[in-house]
């Protein structure tokens, strides 16, 4: 069994991680830069290593640094979290080659599933339907407008090597097709080094609806049921919630039936998200995150499943814990991301938090690693928190949500808990009719 877990991130993840490690007996080590000294997993975990200055690519993105403080304080193994190297192939093959475990799949898988043409081909012959569009990358006008004409306007590029929202064009008629294929292999190549794109058929109306998975090395893969993404604002999730209020229990146990077994075919292990558009009763791939999730809490919070500590069991060589008929769903759970921004513009608030007190009661929950005296730094991502609450209905769970927001305090700074308690008032969102456009609409009209 591992014995020592190095944890190759920050923030609340970190802690998250390091929570789960300590209930199995496991000791942690945290790695931070001197902007993170005083971070609430530094001061918790059994040992902690500096590795560089505030910047990402000094310090948390910089491998040697990990693997050398891995190496010092006697990790077997390395837990990377969500964002920075999780899903960075050549750094699990390195983690591997220095004789450690990596927390998560193979680099093989890691590898496929982010180059996202190459997960979608690799899907489609697994079973898995996926969004009609091109077979492979696009370079030329004259092919894009030969794959436009046969899947029809409107149409989104997609930037291969993407995610998090960059690298994407709408194209709504064939007079935009190549200036926007163009503006979006520019973007791809300055985001992620690669421009290669693809395109796909852009759906009007269509929900975010996501599978988790978890498969080991001994042939078995579970899932966990869906989760609900589809209030986002530009390709970023603000709230999530599962089960999703447009899925029945026949749904989900097809569709989560399809992606377990595809998963399996493949020889994954560890855990993993199969993400889909959801639209008039089709699902459609759109790209699987072979990482946690941010919003794996929902999932937790209506199984009793703890995730991670499945990944790390896993990781270990052991089977899963569960087979798929021990997988139980009980009522509902929705997560609130808190981010140090300003909650209808997203203008980033850091600073000092002068005052913090986080809701309590029964079914709920707030992943955090902030506390009073800390300082957010202006370097990373700005949420600073989720708050999970779970109800035996979505009703219930609405109602726990709501009196939750108006007991969490956070001073010193600006936060999204304004936007949260708007959307418990918005009664499409009280009634669950909402798709992945509809947030933007709704910003649209606070901010005007």
């Amino acid at each position: 069994m591992i014995k020592k877990v190095l944890i190759a991130n920050r923030g609340e993840i970190a802690l998250r991680i390091h929570r789960a490690c300590h209930e199995m007996g496991i000791e942690t080590v945290a790695v931070h830069s001197t902007a993170d000294a005083d971070a609430m997993h530094v001061r918790l975990a059994n040992d902690s290593v500096c590795i560089g200055p505030p910047a990402s690519v000094d310090s948390y993105l910089n491998i040697p640094a990990i693997i050398s403080a891995a190496e010092i304080t006697g990790a077997d193994a390395i837990h990377p979290g969500y964002g920075f190297l999780s899903e960075n192939a050549h750094f699990a093959e390195i983690v591997a080659d220095h004789g450690l475990t990596f927390i998560g799949p193979t680099a093989d898988h890691i590898r496929t599933m982010g180059d996202k043409i190459t997960a979608k081909e690799t899907v489609k012959k697994l079973g898995i339907p996926v969004v009609p569009g091109s077979a492979g990358g696009i370079t030329d006008d004259v092919t894009a407008k030969k794959v436009c004409a046969e899947i029809g306007y409107p149409v989104i590029i997609k930037a291969s090597a993407g995610g998090g929202g960059r690298g994407m064009q709408i194209v709504q008629n064939a007079d935009e097709l190549s200036v926007k294929l163009q503006t979006c292999r520019t973007e791809a190549k300055a985001s992620f080094g690669d421009d290669a794109v693809y395109i796909e058929k852009f759906l009007l109306k269509p929900r975010h609806i996501e599978f988790q998975i978890i498969g080991d090395n001994h042939g078995n893969c579970i899932h966990l049921g869906e989760r609900d993404c589809s209030l986002q604002r530009r390709h970023q999730k603000i709230l999530e919630e599962a089960p999703s209020p447009v899925i029945n229990d026949e749904t989900r146990a097809r569709v989560g039936g399809i992606v377990a077994k595809a998963m399996a075919d493949l020889g994954y292990s560890g855990a993993g998200t199969i993400e889909f558009l959801y639209e008039d009763g089709e699902f459609y791939f759109i790209e699987m995150n072979t990482r946690l999730q941010v919003e794996h809490p929902v999932t937790e919070m209506i199984t009793g499943i703890d995730i991670v500590r499945e990944q790390i069991r896993v990781a270990a060589g052991e089977k899963l814990s569960y087979t798929q008929d021990m997988v139980r769903f009980f009522g509902h759970a929705i997560e609130c991301r808190v981010n140090a921004e300003h909650p209808f513009t997203f203008v980033p608030s850091p600073g000092n938090v002068t005052q913090y007190h986080v809701p309590g009661g029964l079914n709920v929950r707030c992943d955090s690693a902030v506390y009073a005296g800390y300082k957010i730094p202006p370097y990373y991502d700005s949420m600073v928190a989720k708050l999970i609450v779970s109800g035996y209905t979505r009703e219930g769970c609405l109602l726990r949500l709501r009196r939750s927001l108006a007991e969490y305090v956070i001073d010193g700074i600006t936060t999204t808990i304004p936007l949260h308690q708007a959307l418990m008032d918005n009664e499409d969102f009280q009634a669950g009719d909402y798709d992945i456009h509809w947030l933007e609409k709704f910003l649209k009209d606070k901010t005007e």
